[in-house]
């Protein structure tokens, strides 16, 4: 089945463009303006998708506000049937979603399947977990506070927030939507999804997955449409109760103009690896392919920057030059280790840290080479804090490594870094 067809044709108005959801209905922009999305690999545009208006979007607040109040009262049984019901359809059409996201974010073929196998198993999950948690109330008595005899009993629950504003990035749309919208419903909560620009067709498949699943109209609510035209406009809106992100300095702006509203946001990273001398390298080197340049490095919690003590440096780069000259590059329809970058600003960025780099001396282990969106896989060698690929996160298949002469010396960097980190430190147990 190949993706807007079969099940998914609704979606889609007779112009080819994708509609937007609301009230439980797909419908077209009033204005008839559309965002185009340019698939990375021809760098055409591949899909179109409505482009909503303030307007639209107070009446998609609306929907969502009135259909929580009656959410709210639904057993949690039910919501759990529901999430679980979506859960299935979501991975019966595993692969006419996994095409969109080889067309929209040059995903590799596998792993776009995978993305949306793991959603369906993340939404099952969710809908597991939230009966236990939500279940269970929490009894306290007079006599926990110092003075107080055990005169009084107090039982607290949880409840829902409201109209939660689900906002996910271009690199696993589908998952980390369903992350945020699973969580959202389990609770009790209604929601409204603003999908990237790159990887909305894909959000929109998902969305109609939880249609098919038999929520109720006004529950989850779907806008397409410009960032510069109606992101703000989301973010601020007095009708949104919780927002949750995943992106990166954009979420430090709505943080600013979000107002006294709960925050749930991943933003950008530099995550290290630190070697130490006693390190397994073979691993080390293996390791540092597969967290440093799977998805051409374009993962929240990828590897972006090796820290290795000068007395190792030498053998680890050795061998992770090895590995990068066997990865496959080209494009996601083959299955390919390194696929386009999302766009062609990204890989203008990308390509700036390295002449940066280059500039000021780093050590090229393989030579630069780009077509279009497409970058090889580049290790830099001998990076120096004064080069801009030392602290900034590149997202993209170039990884930088820095010699370091103690582990004192790489905390210290990872400490220094404005991000907020995972580090996988390498050494024997």
């Amino acid at each position: 089945m190949a993706a807007g067809t079969g099940v998914f044709a609704e979606i889609l108005d007779g112009d080819e463009v994708y509609k937007y959801y609301h009230d439980g209905e797909w419908k077209k922009a009033a204005s008839g303006k559309s965002v185009a999305i340019v698939n990375p690999t021809t760098r055409k545009t591949q899909y179109r998708v409505q482009a909503c208006s303030q307007e639209e979007v107070n009446k998609v607040m609306e929907s969502a506000k009135s259909a929580q109040k009656a959410w709210a009262k639904t057993p949690l049984w039910k919501r759990a049937e529901l999430l679980h019901k979506a859960a299935a359809i979501l991975k019966e059409h595993k692969f006419p979603i996994a095409e969109c996201l080889v067309k929209e974010i040059a995903k590799p073929a596998k792993d776009a399947v995978t993305e949306v196998v793991r959603s369906g198993d993340l939404v099952s999950y969710t809908a597991e977990e939230g009966v236990r948690i939500l279940g269970e109330g929490k009894f306290l008595v007079s006599d926990s506070f110092p003075g107080n005899e055990r005169t009084k009993y107090c039982l607290t629950s949880k409840i829902p927030l409201g109209v939660v504003l689900a906002i996910p990035p271009f690199n696993y749309p589908v998952n980390l939507a369903v992350s945020k919208i699973g969580p959202a419903l389990i609770a009790g909560n209604s929601l409204v999804l603003k999908p990237p620009t790159q990887g909305a067709v894909s959000c929109l498949h998902m969305v109609h997955c939880f249609h098919l699943a038999g929520f109720p109209k006004g529950l989850i609510n779907c806008v397409t449409g410009k960032g510069s035209e109606i992101g703000d406009f989301l973010t601020m809106h007095p009708g949104v109760n919780c927002i949750s992100f995943t992106g990166g300095d954009t979420g430090i702006a709505i943080s600013k103009k979000a107002g006294m509203i709960p925050l749930q946001m991943e933003l950008g990273g530099k995550d290290a690896c630190i070697v130490l001398e006693d390190a397994d390298l073979d691993l080390v080197a293996a390791n540092i392919i597969k967290g440093g340049f799977s998805y051409s490095g374009q993962r929240c919690t990828a590897i972006k920057v090796v820290l290795a003590m000068e007395s190792v440096a030498d053998s680890l780069v050795e061998k992770v030059k090895a590995r990068v000259a066997k990865l496959r590059i080209g494009p996601p329809e083959d299955d390919c280790d390194i696929t386009p970058v999302v766009t062609e600003s990204s890989a203008n960025f990308i390509e700036g840290l390295v002449m940066d780099a280059k500039e000021k001396g780093a050590t090229f282990c393989q030579e630069y080479k780009r077509e279009g969106n497409l970058i090889w896989p580049l290790l830099l060698d001998n990076v120096r804090p004064d080069m801009r690929i030392a602290w900034e996160e590149p997202f993209g298949p170039v990884l930088p490594v820095i010699r370091i002469n103690s582990v004192e010396e790489g905390i210290h960097h990872c400490n220094a870094s404005n991000f907020g980190l995972q580090v996988k430190l390498n050494q024997t147990p």
